[in-house]
């Protein structure tokens, strides 16, 4: 095992266990929001409300000794709410900015799909640029900087469309569903540990940026390469698509895949680490032709569609 992804699978395993202390099962969609902070990309968690998109936001910004900031999204809430504004310091008879909320290293953006389109667009430089530009001036946001956005997708009163633009910023879309039965079960059987909420930060700002650097090297074969871009471009000429996934999803993809196979003590790619990050990755960017589905979930099938008639390559040798 190389010493590089061997730090990250450690690190991995160390926020695992103290996330689990109050998120029961859930692995794989923490697993995937991991994934994205190595990869350096922002996360869409959708669910229902009460299946704690939440709690594993949180839980998984206090395993990491970083600043976390949460925004409650809502109708009223303006970009100078989140950003910063210019303030008039009397002392100095000047001048002087004031950092917003979105100044730390981890956001939870609760509920976004609640601020107006106006708010949610000032989000827009920060997910792509790390930075905010106010009174035309950019402030450097702090490294590393990761989004996690919650949004309920049954919900369609005092909501606003998130635009394209911003999705497209979202490295992954994770999908929260509801509990196994013997899950529930454990939730209830633990509930008092749960609602203490003990979890203790076992990685600092350090660590993920060391981890970013260590997946940059995970090798990636010229087989894995082609399936990459042989699925992303699959998506624009995919029958029920309107408009398939920009080269920034094969970007992406890479990474991710790269960042799954660190986690799991590897430091090359199979094909198998594209196929369980590629669903997450590409489902939200894809938009269907008019009357093919309204349902929400119409990009995973089209992704796994996909999946299942793209040739998968010869696993490299080591």
């Amino acid at each position: 095992m190389d010493d590089g992804v061997g730090f990250v699978e450690k690190m991995t395993a160390r926020i695992m266990g103290e996330v689990s202390k109050v998120i029961v099962g859930k692995e794989k969609e923490i697993r995937l929001i991991l994934a994205s902070l190595y990869a350096g990309g922002h996360v869409l968690l959708v669910g229902v409300p009460g299946v704690s998109k939440t709690s594993i936001a949180k839980a998984i910004a206090m395993s990491l000794d970083l600043e976390f900031k949460r925004i409650q999204f809502t109708p009223d809430l303006l970009p100078a709410d989140i950003l910063g504004t210019m303030i008039f310091d009397q002392a100095r008879g000047e001048f002087r900015f004031r950092k917003g909320p979105i100044f730390a290293n981890i956001i939870l953006a609760d509920e976004i799909n609640r601020a107006s389109p106006r708010t949610q667009s000032a989000f827009i430089e920060a997910m792509q640029e790390g930075q905010v530009t106010v009174e035309g001036v950019s402030y450097k946001l702090p490294e590393p900087f990761i989004v996690i956005a919650t949004m309920n997708p049954v919900e369609f009163e005092g909501v606003y469309p998130l635009p394209e633009a911003q999705i497209d910023r979202f490295l992954m879309k994770i999908d929260i569903g509801y509990p196994t039965e013997e899950e529930e079960k454990e939730i209830l059987k633990r509930i008092d540990r749960i609602e203490e909420f003990n979890v203790e930060p076992v990685a600092a700002g350090g660590d993920v940026r060391e981890a970013r650097r260590i997946i940059r090297g995970v090798r990636a074969a010229e087989p894995i390469i082609d399936y990459i871009v042989s699925i992303v471009r699959a998506t624009r000429t995919h029958t029920m698509v309107r408009l398939g996934a920009s080269p920034r999803a094969s970007i992406f993809l890479l990474r991710t895949a790269q960042a799954w196979a660190a986690m799991h003590g590897r430091d090359y790619v199979l094909p198998d680490d594209v196929k369980e990050v590629a669903v997450n990755v590409l489902s939200h960017r894809i938009i269907p032709k008019p009357g093919v589905s309204s349902e929400p979930n119409v990009g995973s099938r089209i992704v796994e569609q996909i999946l299942a008639s793209v040739p998968t390559p010869t696993p490299p040798a080591r």
